[in-house]
């Protein structure tokens, strides 16, 4: 708490309460609210200035200074609306820093190569694995709920797999002679909790910002919420203001299907939930891949 109150004497804020919320920490003070969080130093001090270069100024304002022990920003009060609309309006404020950030980055085969072969060693432990959970659930004679749920649905873990595998050898000949890839500022931590729509709309938390391939932050949004959202929507909406290039979506899309783990250790209730879960994850994004490929067909 004495690191705390040395920041804020540094600014001249003189605390009235407290109020502790995760990591962060909403102050009340004279001068109105502020938002206290330990920093994270991995953080590029400069992502800031960046943003603000390409005029995207759309998260709070920073008080201290990049060698303070704690971040002070700007508390904003959200206006409330429907977790629908917000969420597209967060897609929106999304793309826009996409779009404002994006630059072409000289790539080296190995760099394609090291995703290739990353998420080609990932199908594989991936088959490995649910081909062992499968053995050893088929060897029982009386099955748990969240067994008989996962073996009755071990054919669409397999074939999401299959699809992975052919897609990422599809994507590795589409993208091995490429040599420019497109690049942006990443969020890199997005989830609705983490865009509020004040007088403007602003994005917060941005300890994991980083540069990379624009689909990573749609990925990491779509693990978050996957059953949460009407995704077909989000995507589209994302693309109408930025559209992905054929190996960006490519490349998104295998990234979505890989099932995750299913593991069947604890209280069976909270398995049984997990597994339903998982599972109702991987037919939704079945859902939501199979009309881009159905269009293609067509075509």
């Amino acid at each position: 708490m004495k690191r705390i109150n040395n920041t804020l004497e540094k600014y001249d804020l003189k605390p009235q309460r407290y109020q502790f919320i995760g990591k962060a920490i909403v102050i009340d003070t004279d001068d109105g609210k502020y938002v206290l969080k330990p920093k994270n130093r991995n953080i590029n001090s400069d992502i800031f200035h960046y943003l603000d270069s390409r005029s995207f100024n759309y998260y709070p304002n920073i008080l201290s200074s990049w060698d303070d022990d704690y971040e002070i920003t700007e508390y904003l009060e959200e206006v409330r609306m429907p977790d629908d609309q917000k969420m597209l309006d967060m897609v929106n404020l999304v793309s826009l820093l996409h779009n404002k950030t994006t630059y072409y980055k000289e790539v080296d085969e190995s760099d394609n190569k090291e995703i290739y072969e990353d998420i080609t060693n990932n199908i594989e432990y991936l088959y490995g694995y649910y081909n062992d959970l499968a053995t050893y659930i088929e060897t029982k004679v009386y099955m748990s709920p969240s067994e008989y749920t996962l073996i009755r649905n071990i054919s669409k873990i397999y074939s999401a797999l299959m699809f992975c595998k052919k897609e990422i050898e599809d994507w590795y000949k589409l993208i091995k002679e490429k040599r420019k890839q497109r690049f942006v500022v990443l969020h890199n931590h997005l989830e609705i909790d983490h865009f509020i729509k004040n007088r403007s709309s602003y994005l917060i938390s941005w300890d994991k910002a980083k540069e990379g391939i624009p689909i990573y932050d749609i990925y990491k949004l779509y693990k978050r919420h996957c059953l949460d959202y009407e995704f077909s929507e989000i995507l589209k909406h994302y693309e109408k203001s930025y559209p992905l290039l054929e190996e960006e979506r490519k490349l998104l899309f295998i990234l979505i299907s890989l099932p995750d783990i299913i593991e069947l250790n604890g209280r069976e209730y909270d398995v049984c939930r997990e597994v339903s879960k998982k599972i109702d994850c991987i037919y939704k994004t079945d859902k939501l891949v199979l009309p881009y490929y159905s269009s293609k067909i067509k075509n």
